[in-house]
């Protein structure tokens, strides 16, 4: 019995690479970098020679895109994401330099170091309004290589976003769990899978009871059932925090960066924001006081309209191409399921992916005609 169930499970996982793209299921490793301050050894779960999540490095690509976990699309396998449904619509191919973590240091690095050797026609930041602002402090203040760019003396800051350090060793246990996630594709299809699914329908119908800082929503004639993690999302927008004012600075100055480097390169540059899920369902959430934690939503909601204003404000002062989301994902939040279910991820599914690509490519095929007479 416990050979042929040896032989069942071997066959399972060989059967389950033949069918399954293995960077949808395994988990990649992670490795120190002093200027990312993580990065992917090339091939590690399933990923291209760069580390990224893509099938191979091209020679060239008429799309790139840098981005963070949203565009790198996490819950999501990688021809959902909404690069690849990009390259789809556009009928072009894209490559995706987009990694959970990263933010607008990143961005701009693999901009000048890899985006545009592989000689695109457009580049699109998909830049996230939850944590952007945050990461370029942080990154900035935190590794040697950007101190450069340091205006302020804001003390010791932590660059950890991924927080791969733990303190004390790892049980046996969790060494296993972790070597299962990155090896098996059979063990993240089951475990990250089937048994998520139920686990997350199960924390949407408890949030109150299980988490303080989970708020819900609940819109039983329009099919809404939502988590949302505000009080981390806070964190990278709060107007009145040092740390924000100065990472947003230090955005719009790396933007208008990556917009001259695209420009001397005749490489059209487009910023895709992407807004928080608060601000897609704030018409539901802002002041409504049968919503949990509702202060900390109202103050999410309030600050990141701030914030978003002054990032469109600041790219059109540098001439910087921009498309913004809010309004489509708002609209097609009326219409379907856009973001993964659960409460402890606050990234878009499927759906959502698809309603970003869609109107990236809308603005792209829109504002074609016009790029090609300034060139």
């Amino acid at each position: 019995m416990l050979v042929s169930s040896v032989v069942t499970v071997v066959l399972c996982e060989l059967g389950s690479r033949l069918v399954l793209n293995r960077v949808d299921y395994l988990s990649p490793t992670l490795v120190r970098d002093d200027i990312l301050g993580i990065r992917v050894p090339p091939g590690s779960g399933g990923h291209d020679a760069w580390g990224f999540r893509n099938a191979k490095v091209p020679a060239s690509a008429p799309i790139v895109t840098v981005g963070d976990s949203h565009t790198y699309g996490n819950c999501a396998k990688m021809n959902e994401a909404w690069p690849k449904v990009l390259g789809r619509l556009m009928t072009n191919d894209v490559y995706n330099l987009g990694m959970g973590g990263y933010g607008p240091n990143q961005y701009y690095y693999l901009l000048k170091t890899k985006a545009v050797t592989l000689k695109p026609a457009t580049i699109v930041c998909g830049f996230y309004m939850g944590d952007d602002f945050d990461n370029a402090y942080r990154i900035t203040y935190g590794l040697d290589y950007w101190s450069s760019l340091r205006r302020k003396d804001l003390g010791n800051v932590d660059p950890d976003i991924w927080e791969k350090d733990s303190t004390g060793t790892p049980t046996l246990q969790k060494r296993l769990r972790m070597w299962l996630s990155e090896h098996s594709v059979l063990y993240r299809l089951v475990v990250h899978g089937l048994l998520e699914n139920a686990k997350a329908h199960y924390q949407i119908a408890h949030a109150p009871k299980l988490y303080d800082n989970v708020a819900t929503l609940m819109v039983p004639d329009k099919q809404i059932e939502e988590a949302f993690l505000p009080k981390d999302v806070l964190r990278g927008l709060d107007q009145k925090q040092a740390s924000v004012q100065e990472g947003m600075r230090l955005t719009f100055d790396l933007l208008a960066e990556m917009n001259a480097i695209c420009a001397s390169n005749h490489i059209r540059f487009v910023v895709a924001v992407i807004p928080t899920k608060e601000t897609v369902f704030a018409r539901y959430l802002e002041h409504n006081s049968r919503v949990s934690i509702s202060n900390v939503v109202d103050s999410v909601i309030a600050n990141e309209r701030i914030a978003r204003q002054e990032l469109l404000n600041a790219c059109d002062a540098r001439k910087i191409a921009y498309v913004n989301l809010l309004p489509a994902l708002e609209k097609a939040s009326e219409r379907g399921k856009l973001y993964t279910p659960g409460a402890s991820d606050m990234h878009p599914g499927p759906n959502g992916y698809r309603v970003i690509a869609e109107e990236i490519a809308r603005y792209l095929k829109a504002t074609a005609p016009q790029m090609e007479a300034a060139r």
